[in-house]
């Protein structure tokens, strides 16, 4: 059962994900919208937090906010030209219309044809246990060394991109 504090933190991060998400499209510099990516990602990670699928918020923080974000930002910064030039093309209005019309479809098949009840026979079993036993366990516990050395290998491009950009 959803509390109203768990309904308004939802609505809460559904909103601010929202909010980012138009913003990444909007915005014209791509280096903020990438940074405003990021804030997506961790927001739909918060969502499913709010929706007890804590497994599916690691892998979003990860893969997503964390791995996917940084392989944008790299791509930003080894480009030359940080904000967008040109004006709207001649398909934004056809681009328009079927964005529109997706959405509309969207929520119709989310509200009107999705039966929401929810059983009471299998109640939500958390799982952040086993994921924080796969990752730090020592016996077969390989993803935490893993992700260190991806951090180490995310310093040394760092490093490399800043030694080659002043040149």
């Amino acid at each position: 059962m959803i509390t109203d504090g768990a309904a308004f933190a939802f609505w809460v991060l559904a909103v601010g994900t929202c909010l980012a998400a138009l913003s990444v499209v909007l915005l014209r510099n791509i280096f903020h919208a990438a940074l405003l990516l990021v804030l997506t990602f961790t927001g739909v990670a918060g969502i499913y937090i709010v929706l007890s699928a804590d497994f599916l918020a690691g892998v979003q923080l990860l893969i997503y906010a964390g791995a996917i974000s940084i392989l944008i930002i790299f791509a930003v910064m080894l480009t030359r030209r940080p904000v967008m030039t040109g004006g709207f093309s001649r398909f934004s209005i056809s681009a328009a219309i079927v964005a529109v019309t997706l959405v509309i479809a969207l929520i119709w098949v989310t509200v009107g044809l999705t039966d929401w009840s929810i059983s009471s026979e299998s109640p939500i079993q958390p799982t952040t246990a086993p994921l924080a036993n796969a990752l730090f366990d020592r016996t077969n516990g390989w993803v935490l060394p893993f992700e260190v050395a991806s951090i180490v290998l995310l310093a040394a491009m760092i490093g490399a991109i800043a030694i080659v950009k002043d040149k």
